[in-house]
């Protein structure tokens, strides 16, 4: 009897041993499989280009694979609901913009950003510039604030409630504008009018111009951040006019509710020592945007902000929730 007893006891140490080797050895086996971002945006946008370089880095430096996947669709609701209906097992994840905190206001959506969602890290910021066309008149933002007193100028920017478009009305409100703004389908269709002369000013993302500014048929007059840009530091901001004004652009990783923490904690771990690599660095540079990560709770306060921010100049410009 007493050696059936020394017989299980060592069995339950045995047990207990490789209990206590199995969990760590559970916790390394994530992941065990590709991870998806899902991106709310078709191929080739600036979201896009950021969340592929990426995920690109994470799999060499760290040998997982991550699979972008492109769900475009308005307000993001397409790409928002396949991350929600996805398994919540660390598998999925959701790139999220500051056009995501304007949909909260602008859409009706079937879920809430803020609430439905876990963040993980910001992985860049940017700013929008205004630009005009060359050899105008208009060189500086105190230029365009004198011609306004003298006639209503025009304002371009892309479809209605885009982060351009709200900019603008921003600007408008907080500048006082004699001003009316006229929304395009396209950047292109933008830059058009304002080479033309129908628009005075454009308000645009740096990336989504730079070939044009280069080329030197239109040229920034300011930058909206809140200070001047490593990508065009020779250009002031709106704020070195003496208006209180910022609109700085950002996309960042969330993943749904209900996630483990453990994922979420590892992604931002790996997603913040790519994004100080040299090399990622000067590619977003180059992209006309600054690479940084941060923790979960900065971008979770940064995405509640905007959904306050932008819905207060939703409502003040009148525009309906579609």
């Amino acid at each position: 009897m007493a050696t059936i007893v020394r017989r299980a006891a060592y069995g339950v140490a045995v047990s207990a041993g490789l209990l206590a080797v199995a969990a760590p050895v559970a916790h390394a086996r994530y992941p065990s499989q590709p991870i998806r971002i899902i991106v709310p945006f078709g191929p080739g946008g600036l979201a896009d280009i950021s969340m592929r370089l990426v995920a690109q880095k994470m799999g060499e430096r760290y040998g997982e694979k991550m699979i972008v996947e492109n769900r475009p669709g308005a307000g993001g609701i397409v790409a928002g609901s396949a991350t929600l209906n996805a398994a919540r097992d660390g598998y999925t994840f959701i790139a999220f913009s500051n056009g995501t905190a304007i949909s909260k206001s602008l859409f009706k959506l079937p879920y809430d950003p803020v609430t439905d969602f876990t963040p993980v890290s910001t992985v860049a910021y940017f700013d929008l510039i205004l630009v005009t066309k060359a050899n105008g008149s208009l060189h500086s933002v105190a230029d365009v604030l004198a011609e306004a007193r003298k006639r209503p100028i025009v304002l371009g920017t892309i479809n209605p409630g885009s982060t351009q478009n709200l900019s603008a009305e921003l600007f408008k409100s907080t500048s006082g504008l004699n001003a009316s703004i006229i929304p395009f389908k396209t950047t292109s269709d933008v830059v058009a009018a304002l080479i033309r002369g129908d628009v005075d000013v454009a308000f645009e993302s740096y990336a989504a111009v730079k070939g044009i500014v280069d080329a030197g048929q239109i040229v920034p007059i300011a930058a909206t951040g809140t200070k001047r840009s490593d990508w065009l530091p020779k250009v002031p901001t709106v704020r070195e006019s003496g208006l209180d004004y910022d609109v700085t652009g950002w996309n960042a990783i969330f993943a749904a509710k209900g996630v483990p923490d453990e994922a979420v904690q590892l992604i931002n771990s790996q997603l913040n020592e790519v994004l100080r690599m040299p090399e990622v660095k000067q590619r977003f540079l180059d992209l006309g945007t600054e690479a940084k990560g941060s923790t979960p709770a900065e971008i979770g306060a940064i995405l509640r902000g905007d959904v306050d921010k932008w819905g207060k100049v939703i409502q003040q410009a009148g525009i309906q929730r579609q």
